[in-house]
């Protein structure tokens, strides 16, 4: 049936776009017309002649409906020229947008057809251009002329929605019609022709608690007092219908979600009346007693709760405060307690709302309080000394044993047990005090310095005697009061020095004093000279009476020639009680300086020099002294170079001491043949050999019984008795005695290696091979060469 309807539609605007057509080609009042070279006059108004124009183009604006679905293509309209005769000899021409493709026209009767389906929303009108043209020559008979073809609309298009679901929030206890958000949706279709796009809104579902306005999209609240903690969240569907809702319509639907926000419309409430709770009376401040917790359905801002003590004997004693992130009161020790004082407190604590909301103030107060009973359990405490710290003095260089101070502790329970004192070590490292067990007296154990150490910080325990465990402990300070027992002393080694040419009364230096006592046994200084140097007829004193004094000269005129060193001995007393003075003595050096004043010189040695030598003198007489050292150390060389024996024999003996013998013995193999007998020294068997090197401070007298008979043949006694003596004996020469013996025995495999025997001589020998050795033993070969050479050489 809707088919047929919409053929019925379709066919119904086409007779009407007909009649359009067929009474624009009759009519004079047509809008697109165009002028043509042949008219008549026609007489207007007051007598003017008017020349009124002969009308070319007969037509009007054509219109085609859209998705037109007929088996034929649809007649759009048709061109007529008013010079066509209907002989065929014009020819109708059509183009612009479509033509020939969307739109065909035939150029004998001008109808133009669609011949596709024309969608309106993807294009509303087409421009298109008509001409007429000699059909034979082909010559335009009229001008061209544009028209235009609309595609006129038909309901094709349903509603949509900007957006396919929607959140929107709305406070909790909102008046009915208090606007929540507003859905907008959009119809293709052609909003100016008929009721296509003319939308109707309307909610589907969402009732009783939302409404929506048909012609606007908004949505609204429609119950009163809607809570937030009963239902949070809605769920809202919308329709958007075309054809003003009616029958026939296409529609769109949309998904709306809607949240309630929080107002504080809920007071906190205490889920019970009174809370137990306990703490032990050894609890620390700040210790946590418990916690309350007052239930708000609010959240967010509206649900913060702040809690608070109003009343209670325990308010002095606890405090609470709120934990935002679990919504709680924390309730904490604020004071020590005392079991044997207190045993119980009682508290009131209040919960209020931090933020309230003046429109639901008439909802009640938004608070709630509730009571909370603390009990407080016995705890074995540890001994309590009677004051937090202790600060006690004592004089330095007290003697062994002075009392510096007493501490006191006692047992805080009921028992009241005894105490007993002992000393931290570790923060008496050196064991200057004592401390008395039983009645905690300090006293000190060695003098105590107070410029070694001014303040001395020791801990003191108290333990129960029964219960070692229970231990308490505090700080003690001991300052030691200072004695003047500190002399002053110069504070640095003075050195000062004074002009030969130095005018009388003349400041060369000031000194100043240091003294380890403390302000009120050191400063003021007293400067002074020693009273048997006060008529000092070199230098003078002047205190300053500002802890400092200044050395002055007291006759002019110093030489270095004849003393250039004073020492200048200078008394300094203290202020202390009573007062302690000390001799320190300024070194003074005589110095040479320019007129200025300006230090040139301070060494006497070089002074007298320059006063009589030049540099060149000086450098002569080093010259001289360095030749006459090298001259005797020489001569010490070469006497040390003589061969002179150290050791003076009875007679006159000018042999060295070596002895040789010429007998050769029997080489490695001979181990019979020797005879210890040359081995005696018969000079010195008797008795002392001098020594030409040394004077011997006493005679060395050999020990009997040590040498062996001369004839003995058993060498390692010999040797040994030798080596006894040697290292015995305080006069042995500090030289090594060499002492050949010839005898080497017989049977020798090598021979005799001797040449003292050999017949030959050096003209005997023949040296050509040196010749041969290289340019190396040239000298030698040219030295011996051959006997010829020997021989001329001769």
């Amino acid at each position: 049936p809707k088919m047929k309807e919409d053929n019925c539609l379709h066919a119904a605007l086409l007779c009407l776009g007909m009649l359009c057509y067929s009474h624009a080609a009759t009519t004079d009042t047509l809008n697109h017309t165009r002028p043509s070279l042949h008219g008549h006059h026609e007489k207007g108004k007051e007598g003017q002649v008017l020349h009124r124009s002969k009308r070319g183009w007969v037509w009007n604006q054509f219109f085609v409906i859209e998705e037109y679905t007929g088996p034929d293509p649809v007649l759009v309209g048709r061109l007529h020229s008013d010079i066509d005769s209907g002989d065929g000899n014009i020819k109708y021409i059509l183009s612009g947008e479509g033509a020939g493709i969307i739109f065909v026209i035939d150029d004998k009767s001008g109808n133009i057809h669609a011949t596709k389906t024309l969608d309106r929303e993807e294009r509303a009108q087409y421009t298109l251009t008509a001409q007429a043209v000699d059909r034979n020559t082909n010559r335009p008979l009229e001008p061209p002329s544009e028209f235009i073809v609309k595609v006129q609309d038909i309901n094709d298009n349903p509603p949509e929605f900007l957006h396919e679901n929607y959140h929107a929030n709305v406070p909790e206890r909102s008046n009915v019609g208090t606007s929540v958000i507003q859905v907008t949706a959009s119809d293709a279709d052609d909003p100016t022709y008929g009721n296509s796009a003319k939308l109707v809104y309307s909610i589907l579902e969402g009732q009783p608690y939302f409404s929506v306005e048909a012609q606007t999209g908004i949505i609204r609240t429609a119950l009163p007092n809607m809570d937030r903690e009963a239902k949070e969240e809605y769920h809202v569907v919308i329709q958007a219908k075309d054809m003003g809702g009616h029958m026939g319509g296409l529609s769109g639907t949309t998904k709306v979600t809607i949240t309630l926000t929080d107002v504080n419309d809920n007071p906190p409430k205490f889920p019970q009346s009174v809370y137990q709770m306990s703490v032990s009376e050894a609890a620390v401040l700040g210790e946590e007693v418990g916690r309350v917790k007052a239930k708000d359905p609010d959240i967010g801002e509206n649900g913060l709760v702040a809690y608070s003590i109003i009343d209670g004997d325990g308010m002095d004693m606890f405090e609470i405060t709120t934990d935002y992130e679990t919504q709680e009161g924390v309730v904490k020790l604020k004071k020590l307690l005392d079991y044997e004082t207190k045993k119980s407190y009682s508290l009131k604590v209040e919960a209020a709302n931090v933020h309230i909301d003046p429109k639901f103030i008439s909802n009640g107060p938004f608070k709630d309080t509730v009571t909370v009973k603390i009990s407080v359990e016995d705890a074995d405490e540890p001994p309590v000394f009677l004051k937090p710290s202790y600060i006690f003095e004592v004089q330095e260089n007290a003697a062994s044993g002075t009392v510096v101070g007493k501490v006191h502790a006692k047992d805080p329970d009921a028992a009241n047990s005894a105490i007993r004192y002992s000393i931290d070590r570790h923060t008496d490292l050196e064991r200057y005090f004592s401390i008395s067990a039983e009645d905690g007296n300090i006293k000190t154990i060695k003098a105590l310095d107070r410029e070694e150490m001014a303040w001395h910080n020791i801990s003191v325990f108290a333990v129960e005697v029964h219960k070692q465990h229970q231990e308490a402990k505090v700080p003690v300070a001991i300052k030691v009061v200072d004695v003047n027992d500190n002399a002053p002393k110069f504070t640095a080694a003075y050195e000062a020095f004074v002009c030969e040419n130095a005018r009388s009364n003349q400041q060369f230096i000031t000194i100043s004093a240091d003294d380890k006592d403390d302000s009120a046994n050191g400063p003021r200084f007293i400067f002074s000279l020693p009273p048997e140097i006060i008529h000092n007829p070199n230098f003078t004193l002047r205190d300053n009476r500002d802890n400092t004094a200044s050395v002055l000269v007291r006759r002019e005129g110093f030489s270095r020639q004849k003393q250039d060193l004073y020492l200048l001995p200078i008394v300094i007393s203290d202020g202390g009680l009573p007062p302690l003075s000390s001799t320190n003595t300024l070194t003074i050096r005589v110095c040479g300086c320019d007129s200025n004043g300006s230090l040139l010189s301070c060494n006497a040695e070089a002074y007298i020099l320059n006063a009589g030598l030049s540099t060149g003198a000086l450098i002569a007489i080093l010259a001289c002294i360095v030749i006459l050292l090298v001259i005797v150390v020489l001569f010490v060389t070469l006497k040390r170079q003589k061969k002179e024996p150290l050791i003076v024999f009875e007679e006159e003996d000018v042999r060295e001491n070596i002895i040789t013998y010429d007998d050769e013995g029997g080489g490695e193999e001979d181990t019979e043949a020797f005879d210890i007998a040359t081995l005696q020294n018969p000079d010195g068997i008797n008795g002392f050999i001098p020594r030409k090197d040394i004077k011997p401070e006493y005679q060395y007298m050999p020990r009997p019984g040590l040498r062996p008979a001369p004839n003995s043949v058993d060498v390692d006694d010999f040797i040994n008795t030798r080596i006894q003596e040697a290292d015995n004996d305080p006069t042995a020469p500090p030289y090594d005695s060499i002492q050949i013996y010839g005898y080497e025995g017989r049977g020798s495999v090598a021979g005799s290696l001797s040449s003292l025997e050999s017949a030959t001589t050096d003209s005997d020998l023949d040296y050509d091979y040196l010749q041969n050795w290289g340019p190396r033993f040239k000298k030698l070969a040219d030295l011996y060469g051959s006997k010829d050479t020997f021989d001329d050489d001769s």
